[in-house]
């Protein structure tokens, strides 16, 4: 799998969460190091890898000296961790490791000080799983930890964690991975593994990840074993992927603003035809009309969210005024909720056509 060969080992690897790696970095070099932690964001975006790199850099060789990057990755703490084999480090999934018993176990370990005599790091992941009792007996040993002890928490949950447990932990939210960081990242694999990948195809994986960065890599794992040897475009990573062509998206919206509708129809019997799933095509045609309203607007912002090349295909379509984009998203919008229900399941698109 690309995603473990390519995961960051050091901060300056990390792609998108500069917010926590700056605190972070500012908590290691000067010694202020708290004593929980919580890591919260949408799945895939480097909860676990960050909690991972920051357990080596507490322990790392080179911990408290000044002017060092931590962590050093050729120290004995360092690739302990590396290899799987810290015993400083102990990292709990909390969806299987969920009653009372297990964090009883936990809070004993806590009072043991650490193998290598430095920090022992928990890292609890998906721990809005843990049961009430689990919590509160969690909340114990937050309230007074050893000061050998750090507790990273990781969720994708939040909301689903006691008000007291948050009142405990230093919280960093973590964002969405950007389409254009991910292809810069997808882009820096392909060469390094030697993918022949054009930056259409890369774009197209970035879109569909939805802001996670792992499964944008395990995709291009997959693709890659799809397709072992010969070029990589757009149409090959919808083929294996099962996505709709980017490409559908400015043709459609071009059709419409000159208004073509009879290539808009064809267009979307196309799409049907090929077996694609309407509702969701129609889901991202909104996106993509929606950068083109915010392209007015926000052009970095439409270009992060569609990609750099996305401003060139908005500029053609200065023939289209904001009014009546407006009423392509709304229209557009109705339509994709009655789809669902249609006995065509095109008709709804068609009379949306029409009646722009």
């Amino acid at each position: 799998m690309l995603y473990r060969k390519y995961r960051p080992q050091v901060f300056s690897q990390l792609v998108g969460q500069e917010h926590v790696v700056r605190t972070l970095e500012g908590a290691l070099s000067s010694g202020r190091v708290g004593q929980a932690y919580l890591f919260t964001g949408p799945r895939g975006t480097g909860k676990t890898t960050i909690a991972r790199i920051f357990a080596k850099a507490l322990n790392c060789a080179d911990f408290g000296k000044k002017g060092t990057i931590l962590p050093c990755n050729t120290c004995e703490a360092c690739l302990s961790v590396n290899n799987g084999t810290s015993l400083d480090l102990i990292e709990i999934d909390a969806a299987s490791n969920r009653g009372i018993d297990e964090i009883r176990a936990l809070k004993e370990s806590a009072q043991v000080s650490a193998p290598s005599g430095g920090y022992k790091v928990f890292l609890i992941d998906e721990v809005h799983m843990l049961t009430k009792d689990s919590f509160n007996a969690l909340l114990k040993i937050l309230e007074e930890p050893p000061a050998h002890v750090v507790f990273i928490l990781a969720t994708t949950e939040p909301h689903k964690i006691l008000a007291t447990v948050l009142s405990r932990v230093q919280r960093f939210d973590f964002k969405r991975i950007t389409p254009a960081e991910m292809v810069t990242k997808l882009k820096s694999i392909a060469q390094a593994e030697k993918i022949q990948i054009d930056d259409l195809a890369l774009l197209a994986i970035a879109k569909s990840s939805d802001g996670a960065l792992r499964d944008a890599e395990v995709a291009l794992t997959k693709i890659r074993s799809m397709i072992p040897s010969g070029p990589i475009g757009e149409k090959e990573v919808a083929d294996v992927l099962g996505l709709i062509p980017i490409s559908y998206h400015p043709k459609l919206l071009g059709f419409l603003a000159s208004g073509d509708k009879a290539s808009a129809v064809a267009l979307i019997h196309t799409i049907h035809d090929a077996g694609m799933d309407l509702e969701h095509f129609t889901k991202e045609f909104i996106s993509y009309a929606r950068s083109a309203l915010l392209s007015r607007v926000n052009p970095t912002l439409s270009a992060s969210i569609e990609g750099p090349e996305a401003h060139q295909q908005f500029s053609a379509l200065n023939t289209i005024d904001n009014e009546k984009l407006i009423k392509i998203i709304n229209t557009f919008t109705l339509a994709r909720s009655q789809i669902k229900f249609s006995p065509i399941p095109q008709l709804p698109l068609e009379l949306a056509v029409m009646s722009l």
